[in-house]
């Protein structure tokens, strides 16, 4: 079966994008990474999806699950380890 798809949307001195970055590391997530550095079109799609331009913005098979303190509270509580279980694969 494959792993559900993550897309992680970040910046480059962004300290919270490194440290989610991280965490999908640690986990062993495999994920996309889309850098919007210098990219204000790019930002203004997110904004159009989500509401917001701020990074890191983390979506699971096109869910949107937030930023890095979401990831960190999903992980913590287990629930991302099950919401990326019940993801459907692409």
């Amino acid at each position: 079966m494959a792993s559900p798809r993550v897309v992680i949307y970040t910046s480059g001195a962004c300290m919270y994008c490194w440290r989610a970055l991280r965490l999908l590391e640690t986990r062993r997530i495999a994920f996309e990474q889309r850098d919007l550095t210098g990219d204000a079109e790019g930002r203004e799609k997110l904004a159009d999806q989500v509401g917001r331009t701020s990074v890191p913005q983390i979506f699971i098979d096109g869910r949107a699950i937030g930023g890095f303190d979401d990831l960190r509270a999903l992980d913590a509580s287990g629930q991302l380890a099950k919401l990326l279980a019940a993801a459907p694969a692409s």
